[in-house]
């Protein structure tokens, strides 16, 4: 049974002009070495996640996969099959719990991921994959026209799972989209990414009463990412 979010992993065509921009983001360098794929990676600490940015053979960026922590997985690393081709992995935690202890340099203790978006055209087959099979907790399914159609929210850790299944009309298939992070005081990390030359939009309210967002614009990879300050 998953008990966290061991890691949410960024596929880059170029690892180092990819840790240029997001460390501006994060607000400090990352942990970089060669994992046991071969793959160059860097890694930086959040308070209920490590974010890691992959060297791979794409174009651009994209949010490549999720990795759960598990009580009952190997030491090794492993894929779990599923029938809508995304990139699931199941991990014991112990390389990550590793990193927190002996990098500290590398750890963003003002930041959380929030939630992490993932759009799909089968909301039951991630019921089954997240829920049935990894054991992740479904806390909401709610349909929303007005925020895209059906959603589901997985929740494990302290972090969300934010799944949007597109009328058939708009179907893409299955893929990650999009990030958010959470922040205590949005107007003080919006002043500082701001001296840092990262562009932010302006601060409004968000969907959820009493939370403050804004829009990264700029040093995100391209890929949709959102701060939130949660209510009090």
């Amino acid at each position: 049974m998953v008990r966290t979010f061991d890691r949410i992993v960024i596929a880059v065509p170029d690892l180092q002009a990819a840790v240029e921009q997001y460390q501006l983001l994060l607000g400090t360098a990352p942990f970089t070495y060669d994992n046991v794929r071969g793959e160059s990676v860097a890694w930086w600490g959040l308070t209920n996640t490590v974010m890691e940015l992959a060297q791979s053979a794409v174009d651009t960026p994209r949010l490549q996969g999720i990795v759960f922590h598990s009580l009952e997985a190997a030491q090794s690393e492993s894929p779990v099959a599923n029938s809508m081709g995304i990139d699931i992995r199941i991990c014991d935690g112990r390389p990550t719990a590793d990193f927190r202890r002996l990098r500290p340099e590398a750890q963003c203790a003002a930041l959380s991921v929030d939630h992490v978006v993932l759009r799909t055209d089968d909301a039951r087959a991630c019921i089954e994959l997240f829920s049935g099979e990894l054991g992740v907790r479904l806390a909401l399914d709610k349909t929303a026209p007005e925020w895209g159609g059906r959603m589901l929210f997985f929740r494990a850790g302290k972090l969300t799972l934010e799944v949007i299944e597109s009328d058939t009309e708009t179907s893409r298939g299955n893929f990650l989209w999009g990030l958010a992070y959470q922040c205590q005081d949005l107007a003080d990390l919006a002043g500082k990414l701001g001296g840092r030359g990262v562009a932010v939009s302006g601060i409004r309210e968000g969907r959820k009463p009493g939370t403050l967002v804004a829009s990264i614009k700029s040093h995100c990879l391209d890929i949709p990412t959102l701060l939130i300050q949660p209510s009090t």
